[in-house]
């Protein structure tokens, strides 16, 4: 479908000077210089809402002798433009940019990343929705008495009370398309609203002129459902595209404000952080992120670097050592030197790959949407020539419009415009009901296609929380000492060991944390220290792919406890549910070889890959796709969102950190993975009803549009006829609500609540 594109009120005009500077000059401030004489500048365009819209805009920088590329992201609204800033000895000037968009017909202000605009688009359909349903409702019973033989005077009453109802709902709920079909003609182009448009403006016309004439027939009924059908299906539709637009935006709470910034004579100053420069020294106390890219100078202490690797242990760093902006820090304060400005560091990076992945993906066409350009001329075409025709054959001209106003009504895309969103709709239902939420319906079609899985390990494949494994093998005292130790942490090793253990005191003594090696207690008995080998018996570690913690007395060992990060519900069912599929599996993480080779074996997997940065998932989600395969890509952590963004169709558990969540297409709410194959076979089933309905669509064009064009339709009976075959579609989709999957493994303990409630057939 098409969409029209209207400004966003309060948004800043392109032309408007800032802060006493030409609007040129603002321009070229606000771009990003990249070198060999190139800039980039990033403008919002508030209207852009479909694939026919990025088409015009990106199709119109292009001609443009100073772009070198032109994306528009669908997600954030953005047009990101790379020009030269000189071309052939002249300085370009930026201004041309915005003037480009605006020829469009789209509204445009530069862009702020901070920038939130609410949807209220959505809000005005369903009103717009429901009035013209209610206005279509009034007049059918109207109608009712005049088709059961109402006299004359009773029929034109009747017909002037439909004529002043229908009105103001056109008017209200057709503005839509009105201002869609307008804007496209003022600015020399057309679109699929303009046939509605004319064939909703030419019934009305036609019956408010047969009421004047006293006429026994008036189409207001057809005009004002008409709307209703169509805008319920642009409803839908807008309503699948609006769950993906939130991914990118959620990274910046992941960067703090400002960080404190240490001057070169010993004084403190709070700072914004963009205002950050390389170099600069910078506190970061406990439970704060790292604001920028930087080097440890001064302190210890442990990390939550899921951002970076999506693993939940901390990680140690001290005096030396590197971090990532956006990583947590958990116990020690620490004094770093910026190596980044905050638009080079890590945090930045991420958000560009999403929005790189976020620009490829929305080029994604629909049938539907390839199907505009050609639709409007066809449907104009046949009107006019049906029109002549008729008047060629009869010389009348009344019959030959209402004719042609037949032909519009007929061929308006309400069956082709359901056949997609009312599909997703009810998918979406369906998935619902087994704890799987879509976020994009076109994700659904892009899963159906798919034909490799890859799986992050911790917090996907695993449940990210350590387990003590060897409980029963260590002695029972030091099991209650190493519990009263890990009393004093929040490590998730201690935490592990403490629950298992039970209610425990705590040793009496002097207790410390040490930052990045565990917990030391001076006690009448001695020291007591646990956590890694190295630190409680100076020895190297031998765990291999297992965590342990050690548990010593003045430097001699008493007990090892051994970890392990236990399998998310139905992980081994649901690997064998997706070989059973066809599909390839296989594993992305960011944790350590050996671990990720212990779980591969356990899992039957034999692809995977370990000690993957965000940016080598994205390469191997790349990678696998150049090789001719599309890739489902699951995974929960921050460090995930990029592979997420980048794959063909992405998915996340709901207890995966929210950057993750919203990257996803899909999230499933259980913990059982079954989710997983419950949502491909459900995609696929979607799919296969989503062509029938584009075939059911396309047959009722076949036979309904020589019925009007040889003048055995009226206005009513088109838009019968056009009701009629977008029921069909609904009532097709709705197919899906008693289809299941038989992929949903019996064992699992949530197999109850994805296992459908007949098979299809």
């Amino acid at each position: 479908m098409s969409c029209c594109a209207t400004g966003v009120e309060g948004a800043l005009d392109i032309e408007r000077a800032g802060q006493g500077l030409p609007a040129s000059e603002e321009l070229w401030l606000a771009s990003r210089a990249l070198g060999d004489g190139l800039r980039q500048t990033d403008l919002s365009v508030p209207g852009v809402h479909c694939g026919a819209c990025i088409t015009t805009i990106e199709g119109a920088l292009r001609t443009r002798p100073e772009v070198v590329r032109a994306r528009v992201n669908l997600s954030s609204r953005r047009v990101s433009i790379v020009w030269k800033e000189e071309v052939a000895g002249i300085r370009s000037d930026p201004r041309a940019l915005a003037r480009a968009i605006r020829d469009c017909g789209y509204e445009t202000h530069l862009f702020a990343a901070s920038e939130e605009e609410g949807d209220v688009l959505i809000k005005q359909l369903i009103r717009a929705v429901a009035v013209s349903g209610f206005a279509a409702t009034n007049i059918m019973l109207l109608s009712v008495s005049v088709w059961s033989g109402a006299d004359a005077a009773t029929r034109d009453l009747f017909h002037w009370i439909s004529a002043m109802i229908a009105a103001p709902a056109m008017i209200y709920s057709g503005r839509f398309f009105y201002q869609s079909a307008w804007n496209a003609l003022r600015h020399g182009r057309t679109n699929m609203d303009v046939p509605i448009a004319l064939a909703v403006t030419l019934s009305y016309g036609m019956s408010l002129y047969e009421t004047i004439g006293h006429g026994a027939h008036a189409w207001f009924d057809a005009s004002v459902t008409l709307l209703f059908f169509l805008l319920i299906g642009r409803t839908l539709d807008h309503m699948m595209r609006g769950r993906a637009r939130s991914a990118i935006s959620g990274l910046a709470r992941l960067s703090p404000r400002g960080a404190t910034v240490v001057n070169p004579d010993g004084s403190r100053d709070y700072r914004l952080v963009d205002e950050i420069r390389p170099g600069e020294r910078l506190l970061v106390a406990a439970g704060e992120r790292i604001p920028v890219d930087g080097r440890v100078l001064k302190g210890a202490s442990d990390l939550d670097r899921s951002v970076v690797n999506g693993e939940s242990a901390p990680v140690a760093v001290s005096a030396g050592d590197t971090v990532q902006a956006g990583t947590l820090n958990l116990t020690g304060p620490l004094t770093l030197e910026a190596t980044a400005a905050a638009r080079d560091s890590f945090l930045a990076e991420i958000t560009g790959l999403m929005e790189a992945a976020e620009g490829g993906r929305a080029r994604y066409r629909r049938i539907a949407d390839r199907a505009a350009r050609y639709y409007s001329p066809a449907v104009h075409l046949l009107a006019l020539l049906s029109f002549i025709g008729w008047m060629l054959v009869e010389g009348d001209v009344r019959h030959a419009m209402l004719i042609a106003v037949a032909v519009l009504i007929i061929t308006c895309p309400c069956a082709l415009g359901l056949a997609v969103p009312v599909v997703q709709v009810v998918a979406a239902g369906r998935l619902f009901q087994g704890g799987v939420m879509v976020k994009d319906g076109s994700a659904m079609e892009r899963l159906a296609e798919i034909d490799t899985v890859l799986l992050d390990k911790t917090g996907t494949l695993t449940m990210g929380e350590p387990r003590l494994i060897n409980a029963g093998e260590v002695d029972p005292a030091a099991l209650a000492a190493a519990a009263a130790l890990a009393l004093h942490s929040r490590h998730p090793i201690a935490t592990a060991l403490h629950e298992v253990s039970g209610a425990v005191q705590p040793l009496v003594g002097e207790v410390r944390e040490i930052p990045g090696a565990g917990i030391e207690a001076e006690t009448s008995e001695g020291v007591y220290r646990l956590g890694s080998r190295a630190f409680a018996c100076g020895e190297a570690g031998t765990a291999g792919g297992q965590a342990e913690a050690v548990l010593s007395l003045d430097g001699r060992e008493l007990a090892c406890f051994r970890f392990e990060d236990r399998l998310r519900p139905a992980a081994q069912e649901s690997v064998e549910a997706l070989d059973r599929l066809g599909l390839t599996t296989g594993i992305l993480s960011g944790d350590r070889e050996p671990v990720v080779a212990a779980i591969a074996r356990r899992l039957g997997i034999e692809s995977w890959r370990a000690e993957l940065s965000p940016r080598g998932k994205v390469e191997a989600c790349a990678a696998t796709a150049e090789g001719g395969r599309r890739v489902l890509m699951v995974g929960d952590g921050i460090n995930d969102a990029p592979a997420l963004r980048a794959a063909h169709v992405s998915m996340a558990p709901a207890t995966a950190a929210d950057v993750g969540r919203q990257a996803a297409d899909f999230v499933f709410m259980h913990q059982s993975l079954a989710a997983v194959p419950f949502a491909i076979e459900t995609s696929r089933r979607a799919g296969r009803l989503i062509r029938q309905n584009f075939a059911l669509a396309i047959g009722y064009n076949v036979i309904a549009v020589p019925v009007a064009i040889l003048g055995y339709a009226t206005p009513l009976v088109a838009a019968i006829a056009m009701s009629t075959s977008s029921l069909i579609v609904v009532c097709n989709a709705l197919r899906l609500k008693g289809l299941g999957t038989a992929s949903v493994p019996a064992s699992s303990p949530h197999a109850a609540a994805l296992r459908p409630a007949r098979s299809m057939p």
